[in-house]
C-alpha cells in the first residue's frame, strides 16, 4: 500500500510524510509527519532570550497556539521590572532577566485546542489533550487531559496499564502506509483490539 498523501490544508501549515512543513513564519519550529495546524503557531521570543526550539511530534492536531520560549521575570528580586534589559544598562544580556526555562517539546498524537499558551521548558507527553484557552506552565504526562489557567490534569484518557501499552507500541513511528492500513483501529474505541495488533507485529520498524 502506498504512503498516505499529505493531509489537506486546514490553513497555512501542515506536514507531509517526510516531515516537510508547508507554510512559513516559524523557522524555529519542527513538526513531525502529518501534524497539522489551522494557523501558524505563534512563537514568542524576546531579545537576549536563548534560541530554544519548539518541537512537535507526528500526527498532532494543533489549534491556534502560542509558544512562549522566554520572557520570564525574576519574582525573587525586589522588583520584577527588567531594568537592565529595558534601559540598556550594563549586564542586560547576562543578569537572568528576562530568561527562559528551556525548549518546548510536544509529543506525538497530541491534540491542542484553541487559544492555548504553552510556556518555556514544558514537555507534553504523547497522546495528551490540552483544552481550549489553557495556559500550560508545567509538564503534561502522556495521555492526560488538562484544562484551565494554570492547566491542571482532570483525568487520563485511558488506564495506566493501557497508557503504558500504547506508549510501548510507538505506533506514530510506524511506516505511514501501515498506519493508513489500520485507520479503523486508530479511529476506533476498541483499544484492546489495537493493542493485540501492535503485539502481533512485534518490533518491526
Amino acid at each position: 500500500m502506498k504512503a498516505p498523501p499529505a493531509p489537506p490544508h486546514e490553513g497555512p501549515l501542515s506536514v507531509d510524510a517526510r516531515g516537510n512543513i508547508s507554510g512559513s513564519g516559524a523557522p524555529q519550529l519542527t513538526m513531525g509527519p502529518y501534524t497539522f495546524a489551522p494557523e501558524i503557531p505563534r512563537i514568542v521570543r524576546y531579545p537576549n532570550d536563548p534560541d530554544h526550539p519548539v518541537t512537535i511530534g507526528a500526527y498532532g492536531s494543533i489549534g491556534n497556539v502560542e509558544f512562549v520560549v522566554g520572557g520570564n521575570h525574576r519574582v525573587d528580586w525586589v522588583s520584577t521590572f527588567a531594568f537592565r534589559h529595558v534601559l540598556g544598562l550594563p549586564g542586560a544580556a547576562s543578569d537572568g532577566c528576562p530568561s527562559s526555562a528551556g525548549p518546548i517539546v510536544v509529543g506525538s498524537d497530541v491534540w491542542i485546542g484553541r487559544d492555548v499558551t504553552i510556556l518555556s521548558g514544558v514537555s507534553i507527553g504523547h497522546g495528551a489533550v490540552i483544552g481550549a484557552r489553557s495556559v500550560v506552565a508545567k509538564d503534561v504526562r502522556p495521555y492526560a487531559i488538562v484544562v484551565g489557567n494554570p492547566a491542571r490534569e482532570v483525568r487520563r484518557r485511558f488506564s495506566d496499564e493501557r497508557v503504558e501499552a500504547l506508549l510501548a507500541s510507538e505506533w506514530w513511528t510506524w511506516p505511514p502506509a501501515e498506519v493508513l492500513s489500520i485507520v479503523d483501529l486508530l479511529n476506533g474505541a476498541d483499544i484492546e483490539r489495537f493493542l493485540e495488533y501492535a503485539a502481533s507485529r512485534g518490533g518491526r520498524a
